[in-house]
């Protein structure tokens, strides 16, 4: 697995408009994200899934985003900001072991995992913090860039969810990309 995260740079390339073309942020959480929802997007960037995950869960819910980049997260917030959507969005600063979400234990309903697992220490490790803040029957979208991700790497990715207590099915077809829906037992 890689474990090396994307430089704070990138984070522009990611978040260009023109990304919309290959992924298209509202067309893949669509079908996962409801008003008064709690999000957990490990991973957000400068905010390219981040801002449509905002507006679906409404003002009654929340998104925690958690970078490991303070430039990131800075960054995350301006966007988030000139969007009006700063007061839902809890932006946090993890560290490469930790997504500093203990205090969510079972309250999220959905975690967006978009390309971001096998930038992760360990995917046990960041499956089994995910469970953890996730309630009974919460559903995380697993999607890794085929590029980065082989195929063997992704099966290994799943095998450690389903030890975290994932059941696993199969994800939305996402163009250059591995993916899988999660749900927690």
């Amino acid at each position: 697995m890689g474990k090396r995260v994307c430089p704070w740079w990138i984070g522009y390339l990611l978040a260009s408009p023109v990304r919309r073309w290959l992924q298209d942020p509202a067309e893949i959480v669509q079908s996962f994200v409801q008003p008064g929802m709690t999000v957990l997007e490990p991973g957000p960037g400068m905010g390219f899934f981040t801002s449509e995950l905002a507006r679906r869960v409404g003002e009654q819910g929340r998104v925690v985003a958690v970078d490991v980049q303070e430039r990131m997260i800075a960054e995350l917030k301006k966007r988030l900001t000139r969007a009006g959507l700063l007061e839902r969005v809890d932006a946090r600063l993890g560290t490469p072991d930790s997504l500093g979400v203990d205090d969510l234990r079972g309250e999220v309903d959905f975690t967006l995992a978009m390309a971001v697992v096998h930038e992760m220490p360990t995917p046990a490790g960041f499956f089994s913090q995910a469970a953890a803040a996730m309630k009974a029957g919460g559903t995380l979208l697993l999607v890794e860039p085929a590029g980065h991700v082989t195929d063997a790497e992704f099966e290994e990715e799943l095998e450690a969810a389903k030890r975290a207590g994932f059941s696993v099915s199969a994800g939305p077809k996402i163009r250059r990309s591995h993916s899988a829906v999660l749900v927690k037992g």
